[in-house]
């Protein structure tokens, strides 16, 4: 080996890893909040404000800004200083994005998953069928949104690919709200059929088989 590439333990060039924090109380105010964004509890141009959601989640307004902060940098609050906070309009612009990055990784994913997953991954996709057939039929839009979502990424992680459900993840939220806008009886007996057609074609290892038209993985 080359002297000049050789290294002892002591020059290993690696930094001390710190240790892992746990979510903070911004955190979770910044995830309850979201939530309620996509869902649509808190739609479009609803005011908020730092002392109402403090007051009602029981914190003191610190970390109540600094989610703000975060909601605003990914397009969810429009914050004017001295003004008002409001959750903003949706944005055509990242429903677009969104919708092109689920098409640029959904290929790949489906073919790598006709690769790996195995028959303990296929029967757990199968009992999330069944959930789903259970909400469409009680028309239950926000239980069959979750388990569209829990479906998709229980792909991603039984295909070894979570990184991927972590990049669609990020930049699905503006389109979950026209979702769950859209996500009639029968938007949701089509994304269930996509679903079948998706595990029958991992089942047969049809890495050829064409993806939904509609990309929702």
């Amino acid at each position: 080996m080359d002297n000049a590439v050789q290294q002892t333990d002591g020059d290993l060039p690696l930094t001390q890893l710190r240790p892992i924090t746990p979510p903070t109380v911004a955190d979770h105010v910044f995830e309850e909040l979201h939530a309620n964004i996509l869902s649509l509890a808190l739609p479009p141009r609803t005011k908020i404000s730092e002392a109402e959601v403090a007051k009602k989640m029981g914190v003191s307004r610190q970390p109540v800004r600094e989610a703000f902060k975060r909601l605003a940098k990914l397009g969810f609050l429009l914050i004017r200083p001295q003004s008002s906070t409001t959750v903003s309009l949706i944005s055509e612009k990242a429903v677009l994005q969104a919708r092109y990055i689920r098409a640029a990784l959904e290929i790949q994913t489906c073919r790598t998953a006709c690769e790996k997953i195995d028959a303990d991954g296929l029967a757990a996709l199968w009992s999330l069928i069944e959930q789903q057939r259970e909400a469409v039929a009680q028309n239950d839009r926000k239980k069959f949104h979750a388990l569209d979502d829990q479906f998709h990424r229980e792909i991603c992680l039984r295909s070894d690919l979570d990184y991927v459900w972590d990049l669609i993840h990020e930049s699905k939220g503006h389109r979950d709200r026209i979702r769950m806008l859209s996500l009639t009886t029968s938007s949701q007996r089509l994304a269930l059929e996509e679903h079948v057609k998706l595990i029958n074609a991992i089942s047969a290892r049809d890495t050829d088989a064409e993806p939904p038209a509609s990309p929702r993985i």
